[in-house]
């Protein structure tokens, strides 16, 4: 049987959920707070304000000056970080445990207090800041747009998916303060936030600093949009050809799948494994080691909440090999997989490699506290860490068959090829 971790669950006056899991291994605590606001929250036309909040919350707010949020953490022997998903933006930090309310003083003065801070000097600051991450990690990094060319052949238009997280340059560029600032109104407060603390705390005392620090704090937030429909599988193969310097050629065969909540999910995450996430999963052995066609191959599940989640096997191009060819050989797999379904041994190994990432990162106290506030955000209960393992080993062999036959197959696949100019 995997272990259960402590958690325990209070919601605030103010609609602020608190997650605490005691564990007083390490004299620290890590906390994360999830605000429910991605991406797929934006507007046509003001994209990338979901991001750009991701920057301006570590700019000061009413009582901390610029660049203090940091170094007064770091001061005190923590750290701390923020990311942007299409789902949910998330500001994380880790500190001894005798600094755990000075965190949440700090945190409570950014979370409910920024407005007055947030200028236009920060704004044009940190909206350059934007312009040369996009520029780094997307426009001159090397299948660096990626993702988001696959989410552009596998959703459809206007699908809040469909653009990526840091969205685009030209919005940001028309985005006034007042916009931000009507943002910033429109999403965060705490009735759209989770806290979640683990490590050196009982649930008694963190919830007794998380009323004293963030009980005040009061939101103008607008009700969460309603659900996207969910989407079936891609309902014809796409496909898309880039001319680029690229180390290698490279395949993306982008899938939808049904949103991470749906029970197909886990199913179509294991097929995923057995086809190639995995050292002895089935493309690896047939491309990789026999025909040697490719020379890397990998798979993920990006599990999703509004409707749909995105499913990818990306597989790099031997030289002087077509990437057609690789096409076809990986058409036979899937259609094999749908037919037949995964091996008994290629079901244990997805299992077992899930509970082993699943454990390491329910060891950790920062992994934790993100997986907890994903689980209250996502699936409504942050009990649902003690659950996820058995739900995966209870997946069946035949309910893998029939989600793959389902979902990943060659006639739902969104192809995006990366092709080097001197082989075309």
């Amino acid at each position: 049987m995997p272990p259960t971790f402590p958690v325990t669950s209070t919601t605030l006056d103010n609609g602020l959920r608190v997650v605490v899991s005691e564990d007083h291994a390490v004299p620290s605590v890590s906390l994360s707070l999830w605000v429910d606001v991605g991406s797929r929250h934006e507007q046509p036309g003001r994209t990338g304000l979901a991001h750009l909040f991701e920057h301006l919350m570590f700019e000061g707010s009413e009582l901390v000056g610029e660049g203090e949020h940091m170094s007064t953490l770091m001061a005190h022997g923590g750290r701390a970080n923020a990311t942007t998903s299409f789902d949910r933006t998330a500001y994380v930090e880790s500190v001894p445990s005798n600094a755990l309310e000075l965190a949440l003083w700090l945190e409570a003065d950014r979370q409910g207090h920024l407005l007055s801070a947030l200028t236009q000097e920060n704004l044009d600051v940190q909206r350059d800041v934007v312009v040369e991450e996009k520029h780094q990690r997307y426009d001159t990094a090397p299948y660096g747009t990626a993702l988001a060319q696959v989410c552009e052949l596998v959703l459809p238009e206007g699908h809040p998916y469909r653009h990526p997280t840091i969205g685009s340059m030209e919005d940001l560029a028309a985005a006034s303060l007042q916009d931000t600032h009507d943002f910033y109104r429109a999403h965060y407060g705490p009735a759209t936030s989770v806290l979640t603390l683990v490590g050196d705390v009982t649930p008694e005392t963190g919830v007794a600093l998380a009323e004293r620090y963030l009980g005040h704090l009061e939101g103008e937030t607008l009700p969460r949009p309603a659900p996207t429909p969910p989407l079936g599988p891609l309902p014809a193969p796409v496909r898309r050809e880039l001319v680029e310097d690229v180390p290698s050629e490279r395949l993306y065969l982008g899938f939808r799948l049904p949103a991470v909540t749906d029970p197909q999910f886990l199913a179509c995450a294991l097929a995923l494994d057995a086809l190639g996430a995995l050292s002895v999963s089935r493309l690896h052995h047939r491309l990789l080691r026999r025909e040697e066609s490719v020379s890397g191959c990998s798979a993920v599940a990006l599990g999703l909440r509004d409707g749909v989640s995105v499913g990818l096997l990306v597989l790099d191009v031997s030289d002087g090999v077509e990437p057609g060819a690789v096409e076809e050989q990986v058409g036979t797999v899937l259609r094999e997989f749908a037919e037949d379904g995964p091996t008994a041994g290629e079901l244990e190994a997805s299992r077992a490699d899930t509970e082993r990432s699943w454990l390491e990162a329910m060891a950790g106290y920062d992994e934790r506290a993100e997986l907890l506030s994903r689980a209250s955000l996502v699936f409504g209960d942050p009990q649902q860490v003690n659950q996820h393992l058995g739900e995966v080993m209870a997946v069946t062999a035949e309910q893998v068959r029939r989600a793959a036959a389902r979902w990943v197959v060659p006639e739902a696949i969104g192809t995006l090829v990366y092709r080097r100019p001197e082989q075309v």
